[in-house]
């Protein structure tokens, strides 16, 4: 292949084409790094319709693409752009239909099911960076799920000099480019050339290829100023169309789709975005779908697509309604009862017996293979689980187990991907997972949360998910609530709102530990500070180290019991519950009587219990308490060698 022909031609003979079935749109996932540019180049790709809608990144919490959307690109709009690229030529394919898949590392799992269901994959690298972690963990889902994919080297406006172009081709582009700068890309293409080798992976400029079957093909360009552009939309449907034929005119047969997410419209009540990449669906049809519970079986009251080049997640009000719908396409599905669809999974036509027996059976062996992939992580050797491995593993008596130990949060997530992902994040910490399910919070996460062992695990992370009843949900904000729920449209979020509530509640824990606990303290009675000799004693101390708390007993330096303080008084004849180092206070002590037990300048201990030296060790107690504690211990064990080990 020659640099004036660079594009990978598709096949003119198209009657086995025709025998197989018509050819359906090619389904593209964008992956990349974290703001590397994916959604920019989403938005670029919209743009370029004749109904440009609002960004959608505007729109996405945090500016991060939580879900995966869909947005489609029809013929005549990829021919229009494409004209200078192909020379005359028209694609044989209907459109483009783009997959925007989250961008943070934790979401490699949902990533995964967006390759999976992707015919071809654009990987968004910022050619100033280069690779980056994602941009390796995408790879290595591409490389897994066998996904041919296109390099978009974007944000070569960044380049010092560099001069863009709307609309214009690359290959054009730097032709009119100054030889200074033309430098500097070639210096930044050949590091990622040698980044991309690292990785077992021949990357070459596309216009450079002279086999793609050997060749990854970069397509350098600018998502911001829909440089190369062209470029990169005629790659990616010619790659798609030359190598990809059998998958592309496999549309015969059951429909099946991709259930992307469940969601609640206004004026639709619950619907499902869908992916449907094989087959046809209509409105009527009986379709069978995964539940919280295995299968269910509804019938279709309605199919919407996105008006114009609008975008699945962002078209409001601008729905199109359609009585039925071809692969490939993304299409919102008005079903009843479809509250318990779990997202991820598949949805399959069931008009007939036999389409209803063949999806039960595929459907439950996807159902069992989600709950089997539950990540659970083992509190005794802190190692994540799948749920069916977490079961072998136990049963080899090497640990006890999570769920022996109730140990461990719980979380609830409205998708497979993002429950995966929120336990990614937990894992990273060190944090044990005891139950991961997909859909709202219900009364069983409430008992199964409020019986954890450990108080700063009493608690409930719901990732983009709500309580399922009002009852549920007056609970959960309850101010006295057992069970503490952290949600959100954000995992960022969710982690930095857990780890401060930890931290608050472990305060509070320490707090009440402080109070209960018996620290230590020395007072000395001052002198010409009696007030009452006896019944009880009451007398003037300072406290010259540690503190005193009402209830507490006090003994001598010799060890010599002396009484148990019955209150505590300031100068401003306020009563206190405990006096800290450097307080003057007035001490009612039951026990003693002035002159014969005690006398002025007399130094006293609190009698620190047994039980508590090693619990006080354990403390962050200040030098001085930490010395005092030192005596009464050594003072104890005077009489038992063992005392407080």
């Amino acid at each position: 292949m020659s640099e004036e022909d660079p594009l990978p031609a598709a096949d003119e003979d198209s009657e086995e084409v025709v025998a197989r079935g018509h050819n359906r749109q090619p389904i593209v996932s964008v992956l990349g790094h974290v703001d590397h540019g994916k959604t920019s180049l989403l938005d670029m790709v919209r743009s370029i319709g004749s109904q440009r809608q609002a960004s959608v990144m505007d729109r996405e919490a945090g500016g991060i693409t939580q879900h995966i959307g869909a947005t489609e690109v029809p013929a005549d709009v990829l021919n229009e752009t494409c004209a200078a690229m192909m020379g005359g030529k028209q694609f044989k394919s209907p459109g483009l239909l783009f997959i925007d898949t989250p961008g943070h590392h934790s979401f490699a799992s949902l990533r995964n099911r967006g390759g999976s269901v992707a015919d071809i994959a654009v990987l968004v690298i910022d050619i100033m960076e280069g690779l980056q972690p994602q941009t390796v963990e995408s790879l290595n889902i591409l490389k897994e799920t066998r996904t041919p994919f296109v390099i978009a080297g974007n944000k070569v406006d960044r380049l010092h000099g560099w001069r863009c172009e709307r609309g214009r081709s690359f290959v054009e582009s730097f032709r009119e480019q100054r030889e200074d700068v033309r430098a500097l890309f070639e210096d930044r293409y050949w590091k990622i050339i040698g980044q991309f080798s690292e990785h077992g992976f021949n990357l070459e400029r596309y216009d450079r290829i002279r086999d793609f079957r050997q060749n990854v093909a970069l397509v350098p360009m600018s998502a911001k100023h829909g440089e190369g552009l062209q470029d990169l939309l005629a790659v990616t449907v010619g790659l798609a169309e030359r190598f990809l034929e059998d998958r592309l005119t496999d549309t015969l047969g059951s429909a099946q789709g991709t259930v992307l997410e469940m969601r609640d419209e206004v004026g639709m009540g619950k619907t499902v975005d869908v992916i449907l990449y094989r087959g046809e669906l209509k409105v009527g049809d009986t379709v069978m779908l995964a539940g919280q519970d295995g299968p269910f079986t509804t019938h279709i009251k309605g199919l919407k697509r996105p008006q114009g080049m609008a975008e699945m997640r962002d078209a409001g009000k601008r729905w199109v309604n359609f009585t039925n719908v071809e692969a490939a396409c993304g299409v919102k599905v008005v079903a009843p009862n479809l509250e318990q669809t779990i997202a991820g999974t598949t949805l399959h036509l069931a008009n007939t017996p036999e389409e209803a027996a063949a999806a039960e059976e595929s459907i439950r062996e996807e159902w069992r293979d989600i709950f089997n992939s539950m990540p659970v992580m083992c509190s005794s050797c802190n190692e994540i689980f799948a749920r069916s491995a977490f079961l072998q593993h136990t049963a080899q008596g090497a640990c006890r187990g999570a769920e022996e130990d109730r140990n461990g949060v719980v979380i609830k997530a409205d998708t497979v991907g993002g429950l995966e992902a929120l336990a990614f994040e937990l894992h990273q910490r060190n944090i044990p997972v005891r139950q991961a399910t997909v859909g709202p919070v219900n009364k069983k996460d409430l008992l199964m949360a409020s019986t954890a062992t450990d108080p700063l695990q009493k608690v409930i992370l719901g990732f983009s998910t709500k309580a399922i009843t009002t009852d549920v949900a007056e609970r959960l904000d309850d101010d006295d609530a057992e069970v503490k729920f952290i949600s959100g449209p954000i995992i960022y979020h969710i982690m930095d709102a857990f780890e401060a509530w930890q931290e608050e509640t472990k305060a509070a824990i320490e707090e009440e530990q402080r109070e209960s606990l018996v620290y230590p303290g020395r007072v000395l009675y001052l002198k010409d500070h009696t007030f009452r000799a006896k019944g009880p004693a009451i007398v003037g101390m300072r406290v010259l180290g540690g503190r005193v708390h009402v209830g507490q007993r006090l003994m001598k330096l010799d060890g010599t019991p002396v009484g148990q303080i019955k209150s505590l008084r300031t100068r401003a004849s306020e009563d206190v519950k405990e006096a800290m180092q450097g307080d003057e206070v007035a001490v009612a002590v039951q026990g003693p009587t002035v002159g014969r037990h005690i006398e002025e300048l007399d130094e006293f201990y609190v009698d620190v219990p047994e039980r508590h030296v090693k619990r006080l060790r354990k403390l962050d107690l200040s030098p001085i308490e930490e010395e005092i504690l030192d005596d009464i211990v050594a003072l104890h064990r005077k009489e038992n060698h063992f005392w407080g080990r």
